[in-house]
């Protein structure tokens, strides 16, 4: 009895590690790294249009400016409405600004979008204010689009006895759904039977991969990558048809390619950001830092009583300079974000300071990344 429960424990043993290794096998990375073609391109031809226009906003709280652009609006907008034409207004009511919105696909005449109303003078706020009538042109000089409302603001400020404080930004604010489409744009999805993808970003093997995903669901020859971005997929001509062979076409998942390694850096901000596949290899790196120290002390030399000699004021300098010592430290070769990060904060240097041993160490070889520069 004890022999014959023994062997059934070890056949539920074996079964359950068979499994294990079954799902071991069957959740790859790449699996787990499926995304869909609408995540990874973007149809041809489906695109949106930006929008500009200048605009005057009314109704301030004695914030706006009187440049001579605002009284030219303000007289223009005054004679469009049939009052004294060609006169001269200034008003710290008003602010001249620039109105600015994205048209998206296939909206049609009639509907709504938000607009980013932002000051052109110096007008130190734009709340409480509201937008005139203002006319929205795309970059072939049509009006596409009419905008008008009160704005949003998400800042707050307040001033008296030559103080003032400011939150957040007020020379800029939304207004949702605050412009009214006039005019729509023709989109062509595809030229005859063909249908072109264009990949968000350039790779070769993403596009091989896209190309068999769609082959495995509609067949042979129906894709053909014509090179790292763009993809040409057989559709059907009648518009209903190609309406939904294009979402189906969208949700077939598939496994892309491996992103590049990449570190970007703003300069201007001392920003660094990296992905998750940079790895370091083995280096040595001597860090150190230079700071300079100058005071400046004001010394009066008085004259003697009845010397009929003058006051001098004269200034001395004091310049003191320190370095510190830059210890040569080792850092590990590294296959995760996170070694890498600690790697480098190890050495001790400020955001400013990793910019350049980043490009020391990509120029060393030891750096396996793309350095992006912004």
């Amino acid at each position: 009895m004890k022999h014959n429960g023994l062997q059934r424990w070890f056949s539920k043993w074996v079964t359950g590690f068979w499994l294990a290794l079954m799902v071991s096998w069957t959740i790859t990375p790449e699996t787990c790294s499926a995304e869909r073609i609408k995540d990874l391109a973007n149809i041809d031809g489906v695109r949106s249009n930006q929008l500009i226009g200048y605009g005057v906003v009314v109704g301030l709280d004695n914030t706006g400016d009187t440049s001579t652009l605002t009284s030219q609006g303000l007289g223009n907008l005054m004679s469009n409405l049939g009052l004294a034409p060609g006169q001269v207004i200034s008003s710290k009511n008003a602010a001249s600004v620039m109105v600015t919105a994205s048209l998206p696909p296939f909206v049609q005449p009639g509907q709504t979008i938000d607009v980013t109303v932002s000051a052109l003078g110096g007008s130190k706020s734009l709340r409480g204010g509201t937008l005139m009538m203002t006319p929205l042109k795309g970059a072939d000089g049509q009006i596409y689009a009419m905008a008008q409302g009160n704005l949003l603001v998400g800042g707050a400020g307040a001033s008296a006895g030559g103080s003032s404080t400011q939150v957040n930004h007020l020379s800029a604010g939304r207004i949702p759904s605050g412009a009214t489409v006039e005019r729509a744009v023709a989109a062509h999805i595809g030229q005859g039977d063909v249908v072109s993808l264009e990949l968000r970003e350039a790779d070769f093997t993403t596009a091989t991969r896209v190309v068999e995903a769609i082959e495995k669901v509609y067949g042979k020859g129906e894709a053909v990558a014509l090179d790292s971005r763009r993809i040409q997929v057989k559709a059907p001509q009648h518009p209903g048809k190609r309406v939904a062979f294009l979402s189906e076409l969208e949700n077939i998942v598939l496994n892309p390619g491996q992103p590049m390694p990449k570190v970007i850096i703003n300069t201007r901000t001392g920003s660094i950001v990296m992905n998750q596949l940079v790895t370091v290899d083995k280096c040595a790196i001597a860090h150190g830092n230079l700071s300079i120290v100058i005071s400046a002390d004001q010394q009066v030399s008085q004259p003697n009583p009845f010397s009929n000699g003058q006051t001098v004021t004269t200034e001395k300098a004091d310049i003191q300079m320190k370095t510190d010592k830059g210890e040569l430290m080792v850092v590990p070769a590294s296959a995760n974000l996170n070694d890498v990060v600690k790697a480098l904060n190890s050495v001790g240097a400020t955001p400013q300071d990793l910019l350049a041993i980043l490009q020391a160490m990509k120029a060393a070889g030891a750096l396996k990344a793309e350095l992006e520069i912004i």
